[in-house]
C-alpha cells in the first residue's frame, strides 16, 4: 500500500481549512495533494485502482467527511504528524511534551476533550524544531513568540499561522522540490558559500515577518528569527530522515546471507 503523505505546506493549509480560514475545503486539500503524485493515473483513466492502493489513515477519513473540526485527540495528532513527509512522531513523545516538557504552553485541551488546531500546530512545530534545538531552547523561543502561555491573545503569531508561514516559505525556497533550499550566487572555485544560504533564508523570513501588522520592530525581528530557525529545521528533517534510512539499511543487511543475483 502506498503511504498518503503531505508536505508541511499542505498540512498547514489543511489546518487553515479546518479553521474555515482559507478558500479550500479539507477534502479538496487532500485531493490536490493526492493528484500531485497521480496525475498520470487520472489521465490514463485509472484513478480508482491508484486510490485503492493508497493507505488512507482514519484521521484523513474523518476530515473528508467534515468541512470544519475544532480539534483532535493526541492519537489523531500523532497520526497526522506521521503523514507529513520526513516526520517520525510517537504518541509517547507527544504525551510527554503536552504533560511535562511543554505543559505550560499546552495547558488542558482547548476543544472540549480534544486539542485545538493551534495546539495541534504547536506539536508539529516542536517536532520540527527538535531537529536542531533542545527542549529548553524551544521553550525559550516559545516564551518570546507566544509570551504568556495562558493568554493566547498576546501571541506575536498564532501557532497555525507560524506553521503555515515557515512551511510555505521553505517550499518557495525549494522551487524544484528536491528537498534542498535553492541558493543562487555560487561562483566556481570560491569557498565559504554558507553566507549565501543564510542571507537567502533571512531575506525570506524578513519578507514574511515584515508583512505582519500590529508588531513593532523588535517583535518582527523575533518572528523573523523563529521563521529562520524553523526553515533550517525543516531542511535538517530531510537529512535526518535520509540518515535513518541508510542506518536501517546497514542494520538490516549486516548479517544477511549473500545471495547470487538472479
Amino acid at each position: 500500500m502506498e503511504t498518503f503523505t503531505l508536505t508541511r505546506k499542505e498540512m498547514a493549509t489543511m489546518l487553515l481549512a479546518l479553521q474555515g480560514r482559507c478558500p479550500h475545503k479539507p477534502l479538496s486539500v487532500l485531493q490536490e495533494a493526492w493528484m500531485k503524485n497521480h496525475r498520470s493515473d487520472v489521465q490514463k483513466g485509472t484513478p480508482l485502482s491508484a486510490f485503492l492502493s493508497t493507505q488512507l489513515p482514519a484521521v484523513f477519513e474523518k476530515m473528508m467527511k467534515q468541512e470544519q473540526l475544532p480539534g483532535f485527540s493526541l492519537q489523531e495528532i500523532v497520526s497526522l504528524a506521521n503523514q507529513i513527509e520526513y516526520t517520525h512522531c510517537s504518541i509517547t513523545s507527544v504525551q510527554n511534551w503536552v504533560k511535562r516538557d511543554f505543559k505550560d504552553f499546552f495547558g488542558s485541551p482547548k476543544a472540549g476533550k480534544k486539542y485545538s488546531l493551534d495546539q495541534c500546530a504547536l506539536i508539529f512545530i516542536i517536532e520540527d524544531l527538535k531537529n536542531n534545538l533542545d527542549f529548553e531552547s524551544i521553550r525559550k523561543l516559545f516564551q518570546i513568540i507566544f509570551r504568556q502561555p495562558d493568554n493566547d491573545a498576546d501571541d506575536l503569531i498564532k501557532p497555525v499561522d507560524l506553521y503555515y508561514a515557515y512551511s510555505i516559505s521553505f517550499e518557495e525556497l525549494d522551487a524544484n522540490n528536491d528537498q534542498l533550499m535553492d541558493v543562487e550566487g555560487h561562483e566556481s572555485g570560491r569557498r565559504n558559500h554558507d553566507i549565501l544560504m543564510e542571507t537567502t533564508i533571512r531575506r525570506k523570513a524578513d519578507d514574511y515577518a515584515g508583512s505582519l501588522s500590529g508588531l513593532d520592530v523588535r517583535q518582527r525581528e523575533a518572528v523573523r528569527n523563529m521563521l529562520f530557525i524553523a526553515m533550517v529545521s525543516v531542511q535538517t528533517a530531510y537529512f535526518h530522515s535520509l540518515a535513518r534510512r541508510y542506518f536501517n539499511a546497514a542494520l538490516f543487511l549486516q548479517h544477511l546471507a549473500a545471495r547470487p543475483e538472479e
